[in-house]
Parts: C-alpha cells; sequence; structure tokens
C-alpha cells in the first residue's frame, strides 16, 4: 500500500525530518504534537495552555486526514511531570467522546523545546 504524507498549516510545521501525518490505507499515524502555536511556532506557557494546543494540533492533522479525534483508535501521551496526569484526563475529555482511545500515558526526562506535554496517536478512517 502507498504511504500518503498528511500535513494541515493549522498545526506547526514539522521542526524536523518527519511528517505530521502519514496514512496507509484506513489508518493514519499522527506524530507526535508539543503545545506549539501554529502560528508564532513558540511554545505556549503552562501546563494547561499546552494540554489544550497538544490536542488542537492533533485536530487539525487529523481533520487533513478527513477525520477527527473521534477517530483516534491508540493516544500515547508523555508527560515531563506525572502530577499533571489528572490535568490531561480533565481536559482530554473535552476534546474525546466515548468511546474513547486506548491510551498510554509514559513520564519522561524532557521533550522537544522544554514542552511539558506531547502525544501522538494512531487514528482509523471509515
Amino acid at each position: 500500500m502507498p504511504k500518503i504524507v498528511l500535513a494541515s498549516p493549522h498545526a506547526p510545521q514539522a521542526i524536523g525530518p518527519y511528517s505530521q501525518a502519514v496514512q496507509v490505507g484506513d489508518s493514519v499515524y499522527l506524530s507526535g504534537q508539543i503545545g506549539l502555536d501554529p502560528a508564532s511556532m513558540q511554545l505556549v506557557e503552562g501546563i494547561e495552555a499546552q494540554i489544550h494546543q497538544v490536542f488542537k494540533n492533533l485536530q487539525a492533522v487529523a481533520q487533513a486526514a478527513g477525520g477527527d479525534l473521534g477517530d483516534v483508535v491508540k493516544l500515547n501521551v508523555y508527560l515531563t511531570d506525572l502530577s499533571h496526569f489528572a490535568q490531561v484526563n480533565e481536559i482530554m475529555a473535552r476534546y474525546f467522546q466515548p468511546p474513547y482511545p486506548a491510551r498510554a500515558a509514559v513520564g519522561v526526562k524532557e521533550l522537544p523545546r522544554e514542552a511539558l506535554v506531547e502525544a501522538d496517536g494512531v487514528m482509523v478512517l471509515g
């Protein structure tokens, strides 16, 4: 199956040698998003704002693929401080509806650009 590279002008442009998303068949692999404002390419301030921005960025890429966050079947969340896990849950519930995607939440030492949170995912269209 051919790989289709997807991109949205409403999400931060890739800051390395990767694609915002790659589609193979009905599956779309969403690259990790941090809390970058796509217009300024600057990190938004604070954990709450970064969590919201991460989900907004993922939504923009999902829409570029012809779907939305409701099509996400697997989500990975990376946090530099696991004490923010409850905030991720609270804010995630505003962007996702049941049935929620399968999810992993991982504590990491650091993220690009000193971000506090990052998320990537897999969605299935159709």
